[in-house]
């Protein structure tokens, strides 16, 4: 494909991409935001939540599921997302609680911590409605999770990360994120590979768990 063409097909993609959030702009929800998670599957280190509210306009091309993109690609979206997003939050939560609540709990709190986060920033940041209405995120559009918890309006999207730009965003915000944390952890706990399987399961990481056993971040539920 050439650049021309491989340009005008992420072009139409981004489009696509687009409906979820155009729907809700046309029906008078000025703000709806992408939630995405990454970290359920990996034996150390925390899940991590991004939430992200994307403006009207957003034309940044090569947004897509995390999972498909390199890791150069993503640090350049990335910075490209926060730095164009009306708002956006990040959630964490810990080994020691995904323990105690299982994945998929721990999973919500995060989103939870990442939607309070970028409520707040797009509070402080997006000009007033109406009557000088406070701004609020109108709908939440969720990869594959239901979150009633939240208390706003929301849409469960399976493969969300591949429908929605939002959502998307969101992942490459969270998958970045978490990549930094495991690369930190590196320093404080060597000899299991983080910064490559960024906590995964790869033969590195079980060849350290059987040489140095395990660490203060392992998931002891998941060890077993």
């Amino acid at each position: 494909m050439k650049k021309a063409e491989r340009e005008e097909y992420l072009k139409q993609k981004l489009e696509d991409m687009l409906s979820y959030e155009r729907a809700l702009w046309e029906s008078g929800v000025p703000y709806a935001a992408g939630i995405d998670e990454v970290g359920r599957g990996p034996l150390a280190g925390p899940v991590c939540a991004a939430c992200v509210v994307l403006p009207q306009g957003f034309d940044v091309i090569g947004v897509n599921d995390s999972k498909k993109l390199s890791e150069k690609k993503r640090k350049e979206l990335y910075g490209l997302i926060v730095g164009r997003a009306l708002a956006y939050g990040i959630g964490l939560v810990g080994n020691e609680r995904i323990d105690e609540v299982n994945i998929l709990n721990a999973t919500k709190e995060a989103m939870l911590v990442a939607i309070t986060g970028a409520a707040a920033m797009l509070a402080a940041k997006a000009p007033a409605g109406g009557g000088g209405a406070e701004a609020k995120i109108g709908h939440l559009l969720v990869d594959a999770v239901k979150l009633p918890e939240a208390g706003i309006p929301g849409t469960a999207i399976i493969k969300g990360d591949e429908k929605s730009v939002s959502v998307a965003a969101a992942s490459i915000v969270a998958k970045v994120t978490r990549d930094r944390i495991m690369a930190e952890f590196d320093s404080i706990y060597p000899g299991y590979g983080f910064p490559s399987n960024k906590g995964y399961g790869t033969e590195a990481h079980y060849a350290g768990l059987r040489k140095l056993g395990m660490t203060p971040i392992h998931r002891r539920t998941f060890l077993k």
